[in-house]
């Protein structure tokens, strides 16, 4: 069982940075491909950014596209979003999955990024 804990989430003014970090303990992850998914009040939760096991595949989505930056460290058994030019809309949860595309992922408990304009 892997237990995942999300931090760096904090309040930002639009066009700041921030990055998000997913530390892994329990067991490694360093053979589950990961993802980063967030959640705005009143809406789903929606898929940000992927990374392979390997970290030589990563997917985006088009909101975030060219701003996110998903990287790994399985040495550190962690995983980063960093995310740039931030907007009002990013405004949400920001949760860290481990194996998001298999039945049963991994989830931590996720961490609030508020961007105000």
């Amino acid at each position: 069982q892997a237990q995942l804990v999300e931090s760096g989430g904090g309040l930002v003014q639009a066009g700041g940075s921030l990055r998000l970090s997913c530390a892994a303990s329990g067991r490694t992850v360093s053979s589950y491909d990961m993802g980063w998914f967030r959640q705005a009040p009143g809406k789903e939760r929606e898929f940000v950014a992927g990374i392979s096991w390997s970290a030589h595949n990563t997917w985006y989505a088009d909101s975030v596209k060219g701003r996110f930056t998903i990287s790994r460290d399985n040495a550190k058994n962690t995983v980063y979003l960093q995310m740039n030019s931030l907007k009002p809309e990013d405004t949400a949860v920001y949760y860290c999955a481990a194996n998001p595309n298999k039945p049963n992922p991994y989830w931590g408990q996720g961490t609030q990024v508020t961007v105000s304009s």
